[in-house]
């Protein structure tokens, strides 16, 4: 039974991440940048002033009734999104598609931006508040509220839950177990039953304590990662431009002999590129801009902004970090020797003497931490929208959420990762109707904001109504007539 399960997952995951999905997870992205006139670099000012340069301003941090901060929300999106895909990921891509995959996992993000952007716009746009004040938003609001589609709305959510028990509990709960147990012999279940303890003293307390927890925790998770990484470079810095060299060179196998040969070596590097990317950041796959709708930013444009800043960390920063890293250690080999974590271990310890295979597992128990936060939030939140806001059932589910975290400290979890990998996907097929449905709001509400502006055309009468399902600010127009 075990064997037809994994079978049947096998062969609806090569539908799930083929290229089709790929296609249209590049092709949103690449749509959305069009149409806004490549957004993401002719305001990239704006975006730096109102994300990474609001944060040195008194009201950087500020909170707001009605919510978490702008950086919370971008805090607990990246909780989940920097993971130990960072670490893994990039390396399996190396692998797998060569040095050229970086350069592809790159395209993937630039234009992944944009995808994020749309995403977080809709969710900040159609959300909706509880009782306790909270707002509440993400691909299954506005899929109801903009689609009119509650039943693909209710798809989306219940794939995502499922999703949280296996890619975001109890795979990085085994991360976490296996990586403390290779450094420092620690057994599986006292791992898991610590692990347990901490996220249950985070979880109970809801979004607030969870954004509040993942603000710091990410904060210094990325500048411990980012710190480490920039020093293995700077030691070999004289490796750096030959590293350049090859990603560049082997995403087009310029050095390659025969068309046939160069022709699959590119086929090969933007596969595994583009979908580790898009595996890496989410853009596209929904789960980011269930956190960002929590934000209590009055602007859906102004918190869009921030889901451009999250892949940029994602990617840009941390994955790029993590393949030179890889690169110039000289490790990558055909056959391959390393693959994996055991690849990017072995090349942070080339760089960094024996020091570096600690510093690997500290950060893939920081990473899968707040992965494991990130991904509560996630799966609460369907919950909710599925069940409504009940106290037994957030209460059985926070349970169940705990007792997962220790399962997997002590599980084998490979088949695990495939099926949430695969449910991970078919969380994108949703999302992905919903923003070609509704993209186009997405695009108005940014030429609103801008209209002051020479970045945007003023709008026309043409541009017609927003559908809506609550005050947009700043827009005085009267509701749209009944049709």
């Amino acid at each position: 039974m075990t064997e037809l399960i994994l079978w049947v997952n096998a062969e609806i995951n090569r539908v799930v991440w083929g290229p089709p999905m790929i296609f249209m997870l590049i092709g949103t992205g690449i749509y959305f940048t069009v149409k806004t006139g490549f957004f993401q670099i002719r305001m990239f000012g704006y975006i730096f002033k109102n994300t990474a340069g609001s944060l040195f301003r008194k009201t950087g941090r500020n909170q707001k009734k009605g919510g978490i901060s702008p950086f919370q929300a971008v805090s607990t999106a990246l909780a989940s999104t920097v993971g130990t895909g960072n670490i893994v990921g990039v390396a399996t891509a190396i692998v797998a598609g060569g040095e050229g995959a970086v350069f592809w996992m790159w395209v993937s993000a630039f234009f992944g931006m944009m995808t994020k952007y749309t995403e977080v716009v809709l969710a900040v746009h159609f959300r909706q508040t509880g009782k306790d004040g909270i707002h509440y938003g993400g691909p299954m609001y506005y899929i109801e509220k903009g689609l009119h589609q509650k039943w693909l709305a209710r798809v989306f959510a219940f794939f995502c839950i499922i999703a949280c028990f296996g890619v975001g509990n109890i795979v990085q709960s085994n991360s976490i177990a296996a990586a403390v147990k290779n450094t420092f012999r620690v057994p599986h279940l006292l791992t898991g039953i610590v692990t347990a303890a901490v996220i249950s003293l985070v979880i109970v307390g809801g979004i607030r304590r969870i954004s509040g927890v993942a603000e710091k925790l990410v904060t210094f998770m990325a500048v411990f990662y980012v710190a480490g990484g920039t020093l293995a470079l700077v030691l070999n810095a004289s490796r750096l431009p030959g590293a350049f060299h090859m990603i560049f060179s082997n995403a087009f196998s310029f050095s390659s002999a025969g068309g046939g040969i160069s022709g699959y070596a590119i086929a090969r590097a933007m596969r595994f590129g583009v979908a580790r990317g898009i595996f890496s950041n989410e853009a596209g796959l929904g789960s980011s801009p269930i956190a960002h709708a929590a934000s209590n930013a009055e602007s859906p444009v102004k918190q869009g902004v921030w889901g451009i800043f999250e892949v940029f960390v994602d990617t840009f920063v941390i994955c790029t970090i993590t393949a030179l890293v890889i690169i110039t250690s000289d490790l990558v080999t055909d056959p391959p020797i390393f693959d994996g974590a055991s690849l990017t271990s072995a090349a942070f310890t080339a760089h960094l003497g024996p020091i570096g295979g600690l510093f690997i597992t500290v950060a893939v128990v920081l990473f899968a931490l707040t992965t494991l936060l990130g991904w509560s939030y996630y799966g609460l939140s369907c919950l909710t929208y599925l069940a409504g806001d009940k106290k037994a059932v957030k209460s059985v589910y926070k349970a169940l959420y705990i007792l997962g975290v220790i399962v997997g400290s002590i599980s084998a979890v490979s088949s695990v990762w495939e099926i949430s990998d695969t449910l991970n996907g078919l969380m994108a097929i949703p999302n992905l109707i919903a923003l070609a449905g509704l993209g186009e709001i997405a695009v108005l509400l940014t030429k609103k904001e801008f209209r002051r502006r020479k970045s945007f055309p003023q709008i026309s009468r043409a541009d017609g109504y927003v559908p809506k399902s609550r005050a947009c600010p700043g827009d005085r127009r009267p509701p749209a007539p009944p049709m």
